[in-house]
């Protein structure tokens, strides 16, 4: 095992601001074993050379070589603006590094920048006196916080260009998402995986070599958490092979643990050696055992391959448990271009800003979910039906370790579900032992969280939390199994908000049985928290069926019809149902988020629900008052 070198790589697209944690920790658990392992963010690598001067000199060039090009109005712009944007790409891109504080205030001049499309939306804020646009926001002092969100409007021009010119699968997060989201079929990504090399893929190609060139691997892992990043994992396999097929390559993620477990596509494995699923460090050991000639394939861990004869085989032998998760060892960064990543600013609001704001060491408190009863998640699989906790200790002895080779004190709990109880001990050990960090992570809104426990948690560093709403109806919420009623999560959330943490509700529509009561009752909730400062920030998600939860495993007890899924041996997760009600939740769901993203800037929390449909909907039969008699614990 020891002579094996494994290279784990973060596939484009996934985030800008900070290292996707899945190659963190393998890598550290890998090493902990004796593994010479190392790790490369290709997704961080890419956006920066697109994102560079001869990365925009290319992409000029490629306009130019398309005369039959459809100029859209962000390509029009940056043709107009090219010599700008050259000259001011570099600079913009230090800034949001955080190598060069001092060009905000240029920045915010609104003279600096070139300005495309983007900048249209500024104009939504501008106030009534014709004063700054984002005073607002920002007040006076926020100078360095303003030039973050205009450099961002301006990265989004750009990333708006390369989609109508380049590549119109290209997206800084969702990149070909639809090549790889519940495809059933292998057709389309095969189709584009031997299409020719565009822009995107030419660098991309030319990043894997490097890396193999740097690492020389004998083993490479790909982590795919979602389905934008699943295309580019398949192009950096497909260089992979091209170079050195010696190289073994094994795919994993979230996204392999929801949508292939059945798989069956032979065609994968051109570009795969295995596919692992769930949790990495056990298959791991065994695969590596296996390549060093000391156990058999039939005795791999949850590991698909292909045989002889050319079938998909399942190969689930090892008779070793998972590793526990006090013992997987600490993540580490090492590897990683740390002080590259950018800290962007597209939402003006303080809580929703965390997600693509600063850079995160990200680190789990458990394994799974302690609460696992929601009848639209996934409870069935490895990733939140096995609950395993780390000590209080272990979790603080990991931070500190982090903390000396990162040099960085922000910690982002990546869980599906903190246990209060974990929680709670380890503010308790950060405390004792003075350990002063920034942190905030997932939780469920349950009344363990009272008051004193949210003051602890805000005194041990927590300075936000989300936690999931959803439908904002007692009905729903039970149906759900979320073990929580709305009056109950404005207790806990006003008790964090007192308590000086910010706090963002996961809203959801279109679950089965909705009706259109439901969601105009539940959007009076909703605003009703943000009235009483229970909530700052939120996101309404469009319900989707999987075939991994309880409302795909039971249809009927949830009042719904599956759709047939159509037959393929790839992915699978999402599934089509109709539901009696006849509801059109996408509609509903333009007024939500519009009503939504105004609560989340301070603007029409006074406005009556009903004026923020397109189509005439019945009165909210919730009282004026309900959230805050409940406040009151009436």
């Amino acid at each position: 095992m020891n002579a094996t070198r494994v290279l784990s790589l973060i596939p484009p697209m996934t985030q800008l601001n900070t290292p996707y944690p899945s190659t963190a920790y393998l890598t550290g658990f890998l090493r902990l074993h004796g593994v010479d392992a190392r790790q490369d963010d290709l997704a961080l690598k890419l956006v920066l050379r697109l994102l560079s001067q001869p990365g925009l000199a290319a992409i000029h060039e490629a306009i130019k070589a398309q005369p039959t090009l459809i100029r859209t109005a962000p390509v029009e712009s940056f043709i107009a603006q090219y010599e700008r944007y050259a000259a001011t790409i570099a600079p913009v891109i230090a800034f949001l590094q955080g190598r060069d504080a001092t060009l905000a205030s240029r920045i915010v001049t609104r003279r600096f920048l070139p300005e495309g499309p983007r900048f249209i939306s500024l104009d939504v804020y501008v106030d009534d006196d014709g004063g700054d646009p984002l005073a607002w926001a920002f007040g006076a002092l926020g100078i360095n916080d303003r030039a973050r969100h205009l450099a961002t409007l301006y990265l989004n021009d750009l990333a708006d260009v390369l989609r109508d010119a380049v590549d119109p699968r290209f997206e800084f997060v969702r990149y070909a998402e639809k090549l790889a989201a519940s495809q059933p079929s292998f057709d389309l990504l095969a189709n584009a995986l031997v299409a020719p090399l565009n822009l995107v893929d030419t660098l991309l190609h030319e990043l894997t070599l490097a890396a193999l060139a740097e690492h020389a691997p004998t083993v490479v892992l790909i982590s795919v958490p979602f389905p934008g990043a699943v295309y580019a994992a398949f192009r950096i396999a497909q260089t992979i092979k091209a170079h050195d097929p010696r190289i073994v390559i094994g795919l994993g993620g979230g996204y392999v643990n929801t949508e292939l477990r059945e798989l069956a596509e032979p065609r994968v494995f051109d570009y795969f050696d295995y596919v692992t699923l769930d949790a990495g460090e056990r298959p791991l050991l065994a695969l590596l055992d296996h390549l060093a000639g000391q156990r058999p394939r039939e005795q791999l861990c949850r590991a698909f391959v292909r045989d002889e004869a050319g079938a998909v085989r399942y190969l689930n032998g090892a008779t070793e448990a998972d590793i526990p998760f006090n013992e997987v060892g600490t993540p580490t960064w090492d590897g990683l271009p740390i002080t590259q990543y950018l800290s962007l600013l597209d939402m003006l609001n303080p809580m929703h800003r965390l997600w693509s704001d600063g850079r995160w060491n990200k680190l789990t408190i458990a394994h799974g979910c302690y609460w696992k009863k929601c009848s639209f998640c996934d409870i069935s699989l490895d990733y939140i039906s096995r609950y395993d906790a780390a000590s209080a200790t272990t979790l603080v002895d990991r931070i500190e370790a982090i903390i000396a080779e990162t040099g960085q004190t922000g910690f982002h709990f990546v869980d599906e579900a903190a246990p209060p109880k974990v929680l709670k001990a380890l503010a308790l050990e950060l405390l004792r032992r003075k350990v002063s960090i920034s942190w905030w992570g997932n939780i469920r809104f349950e009344k363990s969280f009272n008051p004193e426990l949210c003051q602890l948690l805000a005194d041990s560093g927590c300075i936000a939390i989300s936690g999931g709403l959803e439908v904002a109806s007692d009905r729903l919420l039970d149906l759900m199994k979320k073990g929580v009623s709305v009056a109950q999560v404005a207790r806990v959330t006003q008790a964090f908000s007192e308590a000086g943490v910010l706090v963002h509700a996961y809203l959801m529509y279109g679950f089965p049985t909705q009706t259109v009561q439901d969601t105009v009752d539940a959007l009076e909730y909703v605003r009703q928290l943000f009235e009483e400062g229970c909530l700052q920030s939120g996101y309404f998600h469009r319900f989707t069926c999987t075939v991994h939860s309880p409302v795909g495993l039971n249809p009927a007890e949830y009042g719904v019809q599956l759709v047939p899924q159509a037959a393929g041996g790839f992915a699978k997760n999402d599934i089509g149902f109709i539901d009696p009600t006849g509801v059109d939740h996408d509609a509903l769901g333009v007024s939500l988020n519009k009503a939504l993203y105004n609560y989340m800037h301070g603007i029409g929390i006074d406005t009556n629900v009903q004026r923020w449909f397109l189509n005439q909907v019945p009165k909210t039969r919730v009282p004026k008052r309900f959230i805050e008699q409940a406040l009151r614990g009436n």
